[in-house]
Parts: C-alpha cells; structure tokens; sequence
C-alpha cells in the first residue's frame, strides 16, 4: 500500500476484519497523541476532546488516554452510554477510566482551548449529526476559531462522507486530520478539502495484501513519470506531432486562442486553430506560430490529436463539425460546447462509443449532469462514481473537473488529482486544459498518461503561481501556460537524473 493508495469504507472495514487480532485502536490512538502533543506543546491551556459513541470515539480514548500520560490536561466530553460502546471502543473507555480519566457531558463554554480534537465519528457517520452532537460540532467550530486553536479530525471531520466528500451540515472545519490505515477519498475532493486542512495518513503498521488493493488513487508523479523523457537531438517539429483546436465561434476566439497557446507551448509540432467565426483573425498576434485555418479545412488537415469544443458554440455548424470530428481518425479531446452538444444530440453518442479508440471528454459539474440526465447535485454528492458512469456510458476517459478533479478511465481505474486550488475558478481554465491534453496525444502520448498529466500539470501551475504571490483571486487562464512549460520541462529534467 502506498500513501497515494485510496481506500473506501467498505474496503476499509474488510482490511479491519483482516486485521482485528492486531491493536489497531491503540495505534490509532497513539499516532493521534504524537500529532496532538506537537500542536499543543506550546500552550498552557487544557487540551478538549470529543468523543462519539462508536469506535472514533475509541480512538479519541487511546489518545486522550497517552495525552495525560504525557501530562497534558485534557478534558474529554462524551455522552453516550459507556455499554453501548463497539467492543473495542469500550475496551479503549475502560483503559482511560482506569488510568484516571474522566468525562463530563457538555462541553465547558469558559474554558479557552490549546486544541481540540474531533472524534466523534469518522468514517462511519452517513447522516447529518443531530441533537447533543451537532451542537457540539458547532461549538467546536466557534471555540477553535475563538481560541484562535488548532482542530484535529481523528479519521475524517465529522460531518464529512469519507467515500465521496460530501458535507452533511452541520461539519467539523478541522485544521488538521489525521487519517488511519489508508487515505479516503472524500478527504479530496468535493467538500474534503475545505474541512480537512493538512492531512496526515497513520498507516498503524499495516500493509494490506494484494487481495485488497486499493479502490483508487491519489494521482501523482509516478502515474506518468515513465513518459517524462528527454527529447533526442536528432528531431523535427514533425517529430511532435500536429494538433488541431477546432473552436472559435463569434465572441468565443479567446477560447481557441488559448487553447493553442496551452497546446504550442506544451511541446506540440504544429498547432493548427480551425475557428468557426468567419471574422476571426488570420494571425494570433500574441502567439503568431500558431496556424490559422477555417474549421473545415483543419478537418481535411493532417492531424495526430484534435481538441473539439473550446468556443465552439451550439449552432447547427458546430454540431455538424463535431459529427465529423467524432469520425475523423484522431486522438480526440472534448470539452465545453462539444461535451453540450454530445448530450442534446443521441446520434453523437453512438458516434463516441464506437469509435476506434477511447476519447478523452473533460466536463465540469453541469456538464456532467447533462451528460448523465441528471443534475448538478447527483454529480457532487457523488463525484466518482459520476466519473465512473461517464467513462462506461462514452466509452471513454474521462476528467470530471472541480475541487478534486476526478479522472476515470474505461476500465474502472479512478484517480483524484491533489493539485490545483480556488484561483482556477475562472474563465479561459477548461481551455487550457485542453490544449495540454491535446498537445500531449500529438506527441503519442497515450490517452490515459495524457490526461493523467494535464490534469496534475494544470492544478501544479496554478499552485506555483499562488505560492509565488499570482492569485489566488485574481488568476488568469492565460498566466497558466507559460509556467506549465516551465514546470512541465523540470519534470522531465528531473525524471532523466533518477
């Protein structure tokens, strides 16, 4: 198991099952303490945990257990009946109890806090919290924020879906969550990231067997690393292949613009704009390599990738040209108005599923919901599973974009992208995106690594730039694509030295 490794709940329980011989609640518990003595060492106020019925609150058990071994004081709130405990919770109760501990059942308003630990559910909440326990989530919130104190989430912040990030009011907004036996996915997409703040994983000295592999993964470096290779001297710009951008309706050149801009300075050979508006430039001034053409002509033009979409619009033209895309014998990228048109049109969808090899469609939420016939909410509440259906029903790979890009592929794989943050909620952004696909898929790269690497390159730029001080408000499309080729470029020299 590696630490991108992704784990859902139902597999989560079987590696427990497996595993139950081994004192899995004391480890968790003193990897909890050792995080939690290092957020509080530097403050002389008590330490408050909260502890649910279930088997976090075991876990909270062990920790505040070995806190006060280490002298801390710490005040443990816990209102459930203590014989109604999970048999190891109530074992973790009993060894607190007889070490001294005590608890108390509401939670002191006077008391300023050096931390505050969460453990009043984890991964197995799969509704609201109500009643004693919402108004505890809420005070811890205030308290944290009052106290100007670190909240640590024991597993998952309560209130969160582990498997699909999805918020269920009231929640936990921890500063801190340190997550046991393997990563979830909910941690990472949809709502996790506002919730969870620094994420930490306690493997507690497990490594599952083959038997239970894990359900996805954290995309990272290594998914694609084996395609980072330095070019050889002997080449050609037709040795990069040709990539085509076909887009550009009235009003919406910028959109095929920076798509070609993406794709050219990705490394693409030739990069050729076929624009649907007929008063489009016959140059792009910024970036005059890039080739003009009228969008039929770049149907007839000689092309390894075609990027369908960006500016397209939704006329009868479009739609005719992407009829003619979809046959055409081409590494293809859908997005934007290609992916509209796809769902208002059934004819296309036979057109994508039987075509030679899989496409590549990037929607975003809204997109997704037209897709499916669904709406936005069914996409959210579940963004993996959304991605799934997607790549089976299209027969193709697929980034369902948002707060944890989701990339799924036609044979069930899934991963999340880590990368990337709130500046890239702006126009222009999809367009990038597909331009670095696309430039990708002209160099041979196949479709699977391709995407897997625009998407990680993408959210990677726009976090160089915020880190140097570029956004997050405020950050442009078009800011991403020269930082991208630098960032791009130093993966590949670095891949080279290992």
């Amino acid at each position: 198991m590696t630490p991108s490794s992704l784990y859902l709940s139902t597999t989560l329980r079987r590696i427990e099952t497996r595993y139950a011989s081994q004192p899995l609640m004391q480890r968790a518990g003193a990897a909890a303490a050792e995080w939690a003595a290092t957020l509080a060492d530097e403050q002389n106020h008590p330490i408050l945990v909260l502890a649910g019925p279930g088997n976090n609150g075991g876990d909270a058990f062990e920790m505040a257990r070995l806190l006060r071994e280490r002298f801390f004081d710490v005040c443990v709130v816990f209102a459930a009946p203590p014989d109604k405990l999970p048999t190891d919770a109530a074992a973790a109760y009993q060894r607190y109890v007889a070490a001294g501990g005590m608890t108390t059942d509401a939670i002191p308003e006077e008391t300023r806090w050096s931390l505050i630990v969460d453990g009043l559910f984890g991964i197995g909440l799969a509704r609201a919290p109500e009643g004693r326990y919402a108004q505890w989530i809420t005070a811890a919130n205030q308290m944290a924020e009052r106290d100007d104190c670190p909240l640590l989430a024991l597993d998952c912040p309560s209130g969160l879906n582990a498997d699909t990030g999805t918020a269920l009011a009231p929640i936990i907004r921890a500063t801190q969550t340190i997550t046991f036996i393997a990563a979830k996915p909910g941690l990472f997409t949809a709502d996790g990231l506002d919730h969870c703040g620094e994420i930490r994983v306690a493997k507690l000295n497990l490594e599952p067997t083959g038997e239970i592999p894990p359900d996805g993964q954290l995309l990272s470096l290594a998914d694609f690393a084996s395609r980072l290779k330095p070019r050889r001297n002997n080449t050609h710009k037709g040795s990069f292949g040709s990539a085509g951008i076909l887009g550009g309706a009235k009003s919406m050149v910028g959109a095929a613009f920076l798509a070609g801009r993406a794709a050219l300075k990705l490394g693409a050979g030739r990069v050729y704009l076929g624009m649907l508006d007929p008063e489009a430039p016959s140059v792009d001034l910024l970036q005059p390599e890039l080739m003009m053409r009228r969008a039929d002509t770049l149907l007839q033009t000689d092309l390894q990738a075609l990027a369908c979409g960006p500016g397209l619009g939704r006329s009868a033209e479009a739609l005719r040209l992407l009829e003619q895309s979809l046959k055409a014998p081409v590494q293809i990228v859908l997005d934007a108005d290609a992916l509209n048109l796809l769902a208002e049109d059934g004819r296309l969808e036979g057109n994508l599923y039987n075509r030679v090899g899989p496409a590549i469609l990037t929607p975003h939420p809204a997109e997704a919901a037209r897709l499916l016939g669904c709406s936005v909410r069914d996409i959210q509440n579940d963004r993996i599973k959304a991605a799934r259906e997607l790549a089976e029903r299209y027969r193709s790979h697929i980034a369902l974009k948002g707060c944890g890009t989701v990339i799924a592929t036609i044979d069930g794989r899934w991963w999340i992208n880590p990368t990337g943050n709130p500046g890239m909620a702006t126009a222009g952004m999809g367009d990038v995106l597909s331009g670095l696909i696309v430039a990708l898929l002209a160099q041979n790269w196949p479709p699977e690594m391709a995407l897997l690497a625009a998407v990680h390159l993408h959210g990677a730029t726009a976090d160089r730039l915020v880190a140097s001080g570029i956004g997050p408000i405020g950050l442009t499309a078009g800011e991403i694509i020269d930082t991208s080729r630098d960032i791009f470029n130093e993966w590949v020299s670095n891949n080279a030295r290992l």
